[in-house]
């Protein structure tokens, strides 16, 4: 009896530590990768610029994005500094809209948290600036905000 007690507490806690460490695991990919899905990638010579959200699309008004520089391995790519704004053209009577996005870096190089306002819907030019230690330059790529 003696013997059952102690095998089933060692269950116990084992089973209680496995729960803890999956726990903990889930939330710390929460904070740096959260399971975003590609809204866009493209590739610049052996950078891929990728641009992620939860629900892998943007729609008009608040949006949180995840902006990623990797490698053609997949491997993230330390960039300094970057920036992300999105432009419509005008049309019609309709003028311009540009709407910058505001950065954060994260505890991953080459990977920041943005968040924008996009004004409504429809197609916009994503613009991507980017400088590191090997790498600096510029990409666009259409983007459709629902």
């Amino acid at each position: 009896m003696e013997m059952m007690k102690m095998s089933t507490g060692t269950k116990i806690t084992a089973l209680t530590l496995t729960l803890v460490a999956l726990i903990a695991a889930g939330c710390s990919r929460t904070g740096s990768s959260g399971g975003e899905k590609v809204i866009k990638s493209t590739a610049e010579g052996d950078l891929t610029i990728t641009l992620a959200s939860a629900t892998g699309e943007i729609k008009s008004g608040e949006n949180d994005l995840l902006l990623l520089f990797a490698n053609s391995a997949g491997k993230p790519i330390d960039i300094r500094a970057a920036s992300l704004a999105f432009n419509m053209p005008a049309m019609g009577s309709m003028a311009e809209m540009n709407d910058a996005a505001t950065l954060v870096t994260t505890e991953t190089p080459g990977k920041f948290r943005a968040r924008v306002n996009i004004e409504t819907a429809g197609t916009w030019e994503a613009r991507i600036s980017y400088e590191g230690p090997q790498n600096k330059g510029q990409v666009r790529m259409n983007v459709q905000a629902k």
